[in-house]
């Protein structure tokens, strides 16, 4: 079993930065692909950014490209996201998901079996 335990969210006016964060537990951490995704109220879940275990190959979902950057520390199990230029449109609760195994970077919700509770982040205009 994998725990995942988000942090860092909070409210920042639009064109400001925040970097969450995801801890997990366990011993396998190097060997997971770890995922980002949020949900807006009302919407879909919506994928946001994947890395793989070494953090060598890493994909960005459309809205967020050249604003988010991934990454991941595998001495530490926790992986980040660095969200710059926020936008209104980024308010969302932010969700760390993990997927076991040797894969590339992947963007399928249904992909990721670990989830963690969720970091609310909101963007005020």
């Amino acid at each position: 079993q994998v725990q995942l335990v988000e942090s860092g969210g909070g409210l920042v006016q639009a064109g400001g930065s925040l970097r969450l964060s995801c801890l997990a537990s366990g011993r396998t951490f190097s060997s997971y692909v770890m995922g980002w995704f949020r949900q807006a109220p009302g919407k879909e879940r919506e994928f946001v950014v994947s890395v793989n275990r070494n953090g060598g190959i890493i994909s960005y979902g459309d809205s967020v490209k050249g604003r988010f950057t991934i990454s991941r520390d595998n001495a530490k199990n926790t992986v980040y996201l660095q969200m710059n230029n926020l936008k209104p449109e980024d308010t969302a609760v932010y969700y760390c998901a993990a997927r076991p195994g040797y894969y590339s970077a992947s963007r399928l919700e249904r992909d990721f079996e670990y989830w963690g509770q969720g970091t609310q982040v909101t963007v005020s205009s």
